[in-house]
């Protein structure tokens, strides 16, 4: 496990999460919160991968994605929230060693392929506004598949990278993490190693995989917003601007959030650690219902199933 330099170190077993501090009165509260939010990430987001499948009409590139994007959130969401909620209840909020590598392991996989995905996502709308003659030749079904197999393999290498740097450390003085899931900024907290190397690569991971999802949000969205203009009628400016409007509700959602979490100031760890509760439940259950309200193909399919079942019944 990394160069054991102090006389007291010994193989890490397992770890301590500490969790969010509250008053013993108030856990049942707590845990009844988590459960009601990831029941609703469950079911918002389920239901949308279910009405993506049912509906030929949302057989597109957008929808495509979408219906990933909601596997990506229900799957880091499970990663952490089950094993929060029995800690939260229990007095032996502990987690394996093995445990917390596949925890940080799948939560930094799905969290760096939902950044590519929304990248893919901005410059499908792109292709969509900008090039509407070409969509269907520019965003074929191997381009979209190709798309996002890239998204998972970048996923595979910064979740392996971080995980290898992260728990080749050595574990003496400690083995209780302040956080309510396994993070690497917590964990590196309680090394007795030199962590150079983890900054190094923590910080060379967030330039490789933020910058370039941003740049091609960020110039997917002036070449749209330039397009648009051009568009004479108001009518027509509106009906351009609803098909991106959803999702960029979605990429300032996460990256508002994610923000948060990391300008958060470190020596306030439960300010933190709230902030983190809301990227990890707030931001996967708003995401299906910021598609569903403000997406008239959504709406028109979920009354279409609904009219279905009152016909069958």
């Amino acid at each position: 496990m990394g160069d054991k330099r102090g006389g007291n170190c010994s193989e890490v077993t397992d770890f301590i999460l500490v969790g969010i501090r509250v008053q013993p009165e108030f856990r049942s509260l707590l845990f009844l919160l988590f459960l009601v939010i990831y029941g609703m990430v469950l079911l918002g987001n389920l239901s949308m991968i279910g009405i993506i499948v049912s509906d030929p009409r949302l057989n597109t590139p957008m929808y495509f994605f979408l219906g990933n994007l909601s596997v990506i959130d229900v799957s880091y969401c499970t990663a952490i929230v089950p094993k929060a909620m029995i800690n939260i209840l229990s007095q032996k909020k502990t987690i394996s060693f093995a445990g917390c590598i596949a925890q940080m392991f799948l939560y930094a996989l799905f969290m760096v392929t939902e950044a590519f995905v929304l990248a893919a996502m901005a410059y499908d709308r792109f292709i969509a506004i900008c090039n509407p003659l070409l969509y269907t030749v520019r965003m074929s079904r191997s381009l979209c598949i190709q798309l996002l197999a890239g998204s998972y393999l970048c996923g595979w290498v910064s979740a392996i990278l971080q995980n290898t740097v992260t728990f080749s450390m050595s574990f003496c003085a400690s083995r209780v993490i302040d956080h309510f899931y396994c993070d690497s900024n917590p964990i590196e907290k309680i090394s007795c190693s030199n962590i150079f190397m983890n900054k190094m690569v923590s910080l060379s991971l967030a330039v490789i995989v933020i910058l370039p999802t941003i740049v091609v949000i960020v110039v997917s969205y002036m070449y749209i917003v330039s397009a648009v203009l051009k568009i004479r009628s108001s009518e027509g400016r509106k009906k351009a601007f609803s098909t991106c409007s959803s999702h960029l509700g979605v990429v300032s959602l996460l990256y508002g959030t994610v923000s948060f979490v990391y300008l958060t100031p470190p020596n306030n760890p439960e300010l933190r650690k709230v902030a983190s509760v809301c990227y990890i439940l707030f931001t996967p259950m708003l995401n299906p219902l910021i598609y569903s309200l403000r997406n008239k193909d959504v709406k028109n399919a979920v009354k279409k199933i609904l009219w279905k079942k009152n016909v069958l019944l």
